[in-house]
């Protein structure tokens, strides 16, 4: 197992995710919990030390099952990063009740990592209202040594992002982003990643195989990569691609049986960045997979200043794409929590005076036609 330098810790490169643990007949909420006991012991064992959990995973059941799993091991032995849910703005005035609730479901004293769930344009409002008072309590538990350390994770854009960094940056030890080759450029990750420099603050990846969307490639694509590394597996592509992002700490995979749980501790054994080719390679597949789901908007903003209902469409057009390219997903519904109804896909008329200029030449009202239904599935 490959380890990286964290503050005086050494973190295993290779993080076990707990929102995607095996299930019983497809329930989510329902764990199997004897194969997910067997997936943590073998962890341990080949040398994964960084366990990820959250309040809602499997419907509330991860913390459970995790707390399960661990506590058969010494404390020392492991690394458990737990986060507050305001992922749900319902949960802003409860932090000290559900953090206590927290430790209590981990069978834990203390946790060596804990987030700011989901910063993100639904909550970051709320994340930096005084009067909930989440920051001050999470800083205190951490000065008490009840959080170890302390991070936040993020799916918003990078403005939000830049708003809480200003914010808080100074106490933030780390942060987690979706990474992987298809959002390097589709979601600005790597913008990201330079804003995190600029902080100082070091990468938790979430998301290194896009929800399973680069554990396989079409046939073209997966012969063009075997060309360059005839040996690697496709999964094993995109966590080589993070390897070759310095900033980069802790990769998290969220593995749901046993077979992948061997697989990446495999890949994870070595550390073999991509070179300049291979790298260049990989951000060709991600351009072609983007071009097939993604309408191809430049944000010109031209179509701006000719809607009547003055929607933001760049800005939807991107939440349209994000939702095609996950075939639905909680990402673009979240973001639009934070956009008046007024302005949200539905709101189109269809008049069309957006596409009479759009130098793409995209049919904006079919796409927010298409959104809407989407949406109301």
């Amino acid at each position: 197992m490959i380890y990286k330098g964290f503050q005086d810790l050494k973190l295993s490169a290779l993080g076990m995710g707990a929102m995607r643990l095996p299930v019983v007949d497809g329930d989510d909420s329902n764990i199997d919990e004897a194969a997910a006991m067997k997936m943590v012991d073998y962890a341990m064992k080949q040398g994964i030390n960084y366990y990820d959990t959250a309040w809602g995973y499997h419907g509330g059941q991860s913390e459970l099952v995790m707390g399960k799993a661990l506590a058969r091991h010494p404390r020392e032995s492991f690394y458990l990063a737990d986060k507050f849910p305001g992922y749900d703005l319902s949960n802003m005035d409860k932090v000290e009740e559900i953090f206590e609730t927290q430790l209590k479901k981990c069978k834990v004293d203390y946790f060596d990592f804990y987030l700011f769930h989901n910063v993100c344009e639904m909550n970051i409002d709320a994340y930096l209202d005084e009067a909930y008072g989440i920051y001050d309590y999470l800083m205190k538990q951490k000065a008490d040594g009840r959080i170890r350390h302390l991070g936040f994770s993020v799916h918003g854009a990078y403005d939000v992002m830049e708003r809480f960094l200003k914010a808080y940056g100074s106490d933030m030890e780390f942060c987690q982003i979706q990474l992987n080759y298809l959002d390097w450029s589709f979601q600005d990750a790597k913008a990201k990643i330079e804003l995190l420099k600029q902080y100082q603050i070091p990468v938790w990846v979430m998301e290194p195989l896009r929800g399973g969307q680069l554990a396989s490639l079409d046939l073209k694509q997966e012969q063009q990569l075997k060309k360059l590394r005839p040996e690697e597996g496709i999964p094993a592509w995109a966590f080589r691609f993070l390897q070759t992002i310095p900033e980069v700490t802790v990769t998290l995979s969220g593995m749901s049986d046993f077979g992948q749980l061997q697989e990446n501790i495999h890949t994870f054994e070595t550390n073999q960045p991509l070179n300049d080719m291979e790298f260049d390679a990989v951000i060709k597949i991600a351009d072609s997979i983007i071009k097939k789901i993604a309408l191809p908007c430049t944000s010109c903003r031209y179509c701006v200043s000719h809607c009547p209902k003055g929607l933001n469409i760049p800005v939807l057009i991107g939440l349209y794409n994000e939702h095609c390219s996950t075939k639905g997903g909680f990402l673009a519904p979240m973001a639009l929590m934070a956009v008046p109804e007024s302005k949200r896909p539905a709101a189109c008329v269809g008049c069309r005076s957006c596409e009479a200029v759009c130098p793409q030449q995209i049919k904006i009202s079919e796409a927010m036609a298409d959104f809407t239904k989407m949406l109301n599935a």
